[in-house]
């Protein structure tokens, strides 16, 4: 265990001997971080927080602190958690969970957060995300694996970001983001399918057509009828299309309505 002399470490905290604590980074009471995980000096990690192997959190990141909720109150139960191999760069926030939604805030692995990122109470965030600097995310807001969140996006509490959605700098999202689209613009709109994206990932040809079609269907072809039967269409239309059924699961299960199309405009 590599702890710096002029670092600050509860007794209680518990810190495998493999990760290393940097001058004048702060640990927390009930502070756990895994083996390999490197704390850059004057970092903050309050408790009650459990951090993964491997991770890497840069100087001035204020990890698990409170919520930042009126009905919070000192005491209730309120965790964080974050997995392994994440990326987290100077002055971050994370803040921990409340008890409106099961008292946790979960960060999973392989996530880039860069500077000044900020991720509220009661957020569940996936693997395999990268949010650019100053990106936001209100209470209750769920990232699935492999969104890409541009600087300055700004996102609405109780949001839904699907996977391999790529969003552009500076939109504000006020509802959520059906898997694998591209949302942009200052008056923030779904434009069309992060093709790049899921050729990149590996996506064959047929899948990213079936995306494209979705995408048709759902936002170039569904004025002046129910979005419902545009996804009953594409239920019996691509129900061999996993990628097809999990962007209609997205837009099933919104609780907050989808982001609009360009045809919206």
């Amino acid at each position: 265990m590599a702890i710096d002399p002029n670092a600050l470490v509860d007794s209680s905290a518990k810190i495998h001997k493999s990760a290393e604590i940097c001058a004048y980074a702060v640990i927390g009471a009930n502070v756990e971080i895994g083996a390999g995980s490197i704390i850059e000096s004057h970092a903050v990690i309050q408790g009650p927080t459990k951090i993964g192997k491997n991770n890497h959190i840069y100087s001035f990141a204020a990890i698990g602190g409170d919520p930042q909720d009126i009905t919070y109150e000192e005491g209730q139960e309120s965790n964080l958690v974050i997995g392994d191999d994440n990326l987290i760069r100077e002055f971050c926030t994370i803040n921990r969970g409340t008890e409106k939604e099961k008292s946790i805030t979960r960060v999973g692995s392989n996530n880039m957060l860069m500077a000044y990122v900020h991720i509220a109470h009661d957020c569940a965030i996936g693997n395999h995300i990268i949010m650019s600097n100053n990106a936001s995310l209100a209470g209750h807001v769920r990232v699935h694996d492999w969104a890409i969140l541009g600087g300055f996006t700004l996102v609405k509490q109780f949001c839904m970001i699907g996977m391999h959605t790529y969003i552009g700098m500076g939109c504000q999202v006020n509802k959520d983001i059906p898997a694998y689209m591209i949302a942009s613009g200052a008056q923030t709109r779904v434009r069309s399918i992060n093709a790049e994206g899921m050729r990149r990932r590996g996506f064959s040809a047929n899948a990213i057509a079936s995306i494209k079609r979705a995408f048709k269907v759902v936002y170039r072809e569904s004025q002046g009828r129910l979005l419902d039967h545009a996804l009953e269409d594409l239920e019996a239309s691509e129900s061999d299309s996993p990628e097809v059924m999990q962007f209609v699961k997205c837009i099933r299960s919104s609780k907050v309505g989808i982001m609009r199309g360009p045809a919206d405009e």
